[in-house]
């Protein structure tokens, strides 16, 4: 493992006793000259993505970027409207970011004007989140925005039914009844950021503990391997659905939040801290795994039986970029060491495809076996043979998802290695050249052609374009003072909450814990995984 010891990795290195947390970003920055030109690049992408949404989607949720009209995925309150305010207001654009804000104060929160329910967390972490980060970003002067947040908070509380502390995942706002399924920890462990900042600018806490209540719970749960829970749970009854590990979607942000809202909070309850870096130090033990070709690091996952499965996806190369923030904040450079090896490998998908741009998923064979979950046909062979992994059949197509570029603008910021902004014009130059589609840009079905066509474009600009990829790319080429990570927290819809100065130290310095319950395996699974970032348009298609 390139010269780190997996057994014990972050309990050797763990500071305690008053040893304090690190800056997270690198002093003294400085920026290449180029790095101006690539940012307004950025800016123009953003720029021409956004006006092409006002000509063909205004007021909908997202414009289909071919047929130049509209879907409206998200309950049809204007989700790119709200899911920009804060790139908006971030890139200087102050009479759209005045109409954005006039269009949100104008939302009917009361009804969905779509047949479809509520989930809680996307409505969470686009709405909620960036009307509360848009009025601290903003310096307070917009409370229609804090109005707003808290009614589409109230409409989500009835996910908590009685005394469950696991809210239900969807909600039907028009009747304000909650759908009784199953859910996922990152459905329910990831609310803590956007409650909690609501409870502070209304004066009730109920929201904070509401949020803070079913992280507890899933924490509180037995494990496969300590601090990493499961994907599924059932809200009815606190208990775990499955045992399938991932720091991939359905998981993702319920640990991603496990060491933000402590550095948001400053809390003094160690629980989050300490779980984070459990979870942590369980997945260098067993789900770190290298690439048999190019010895590319990677984070496997773990199924029902305990089976490493050699896979990885865009969505879970977010932890690359929570693990430099992590290590820092727990000043363990072997936690950091790792994630900088993540991000390369995160990276090696993009710079291996035709395009420059990596796919939804991909697997390979490592020193941990060569299971995948599906069959390799010689084609797939020979790509990972030539890049040391390989595309999944049928997640050949990129979606606009931020995560890789996510984790590239922490490692630069924490680093200031230049290779960082090498990558983001890099990946700025593919965008470019290959999403430029008829009606602003979009996501291409295969990375791997080059041939621009209508075909080959996905028909759909969801709005975490504008709310991650482009602030990302902006904010790695922008002034390293402006948005500082050691100022802002970013929720996972990259909308930036202001942070207290950092602590001494987060957690107590203990891994694991005689607190920990061990889940045994191989474990049946009880009940169906509620679907993974669900996009329509996604669903049924042939690459």
């Amino acid at each position: 493992m390139k010269g780190f010891l997996l057994c014990a990795a972050l309990a050797c290195s763990f500071n305690v006793g008053g040893v304090f947390a690190g800056l997270v970003q690198k002093s003294g920055l400085v920026l290449p000259s180029s790095a101006k030109t690539h940012q307004a690049t950025v800016k123009s992408i953003f720029l021409d993505s956004y006006s092409a949404y006002k000509k063909y989607a205004w007021g909908h949720d997202d414009m289909t970027p071919v047929t130049k009209s509209f879907t409206d995925s998200r309950n049809g309150w204007g989700a790119t409207i709200v899911d920009a305010l804060t790139t908006l207001y971030i890139m200087g654009e102050e009479d759209l970011f005045e109409e954005a804000v006039a269009f949100v104060g104008q939302i009917d929160y009361n009804i969905s004007h779509t047949t479809d329910t509520v989930s809680v967390f996307e409505t969470s972490i686009r709405y909620l989140a960036a009307a509360l980060s848009a009025y601290e970003l903003s310096g307070q002067k917009h409370p229609i925005l804090v109005t707003k947040a808290k009614q589409v908070a109230d409409k989500m509380s009835v996910a908590w039914v009685g005394s469950n502390t696991i809210p239900f995942g969807e909600v039907e706002f028009n009747s304000s009844t909650p759908q009784i399924a199953t859910s996922n920890i990152a459905e329910a462990g990831t609310l803590t950021l956007e409650w909690s900042t609501l409870a502070k600018y209304t004066g009730n806490d109920t929201y904070r503990r509401l949020a803070e209540g079913s992280v507890r719970t899933i924490a509180s749960l037995p494990d496969p391997l300590p601090g990493l829970a499961p994907q599924g749970i059932d809200p009815s009854t606190s208990t775990f659905t499955d045992a399938y590990l991932t720091w991939g979607g359905g998981s993702d942000s319920y640990f991603e939040y496990l060491i933000k809202y402590p550095r948001l909070t400053n809390t003094n309850d160690n629980v989050f801290a300490d779980t984070w870096a459990t979870a942590v130090d369980s997945s260098i033990k067993r789900l770190a795994v290298t690439s048999t070709v190019g010895n590319h690091l990677y984070l496997a996952d773990q199924d029902d039986t305990g089976e490493i499965v050699n896979v990885g996806s865009h969505l879970a190369c977010y932890m690359a970029g929570n693990w430099i923030l992590g290590g820092k904040l727990l000043n363990n450079a072997t936690i950091v060491d790792y994630a900088l090896q993540l991000n390369d490998g995160c990276w090696n998908t993009y710079a291996s495809t035709a395009t420059g741009i990596g796919p939804e998923a991909f697997a390979y064979f490592s020193n941990k076996g060569n299971y995948t979950g599906q069959t390799v046909t010689p084609e797939l062979q020979t790509f990972f043979d030539q890049h040391g992994f390989f595309i999944e059949t049928g997640s050949e197509y990129y979606y606009l998802r931020p995560e890789v570029l996510e984790s590239n603008f922490y490692a630069w910021r924490a680093t200031g290695d230049t290779k960082y902004l090498d990558r983001a014009a890099s990946a700025t130059s593919s965008f470019q050249k290959f999403l430029s589609a008829p009606a602003g840009f979009g996501g291409i079905w295969n990375v791997s052609d080059t041939v621009k066509s209508d075909d080959n474009f996905i028909d759909d600009t969801e709005s975490f374009w504008f709310a991650e990829v482009m602030k990302y790319l902006y904010l790695t080429f922008d002034d390293p003072n402006h948005i500082s990570i050691d100022e802002w927290v970013f929720n996972t819809e990259a909308h930036p909450f202001q942070a207290p100065p950092p602590k001494a130290s987060y957690g107590s310095g203990t891994i694991g814990g005689s607190a920990f319950k061990q889940m045994s395996l191989p474990f049946k699974p009880t009940g169906p995984l509620p679907a993974v970032s669900p996009a329509p348009i996604l669903k049924g298609h042939k690459v």
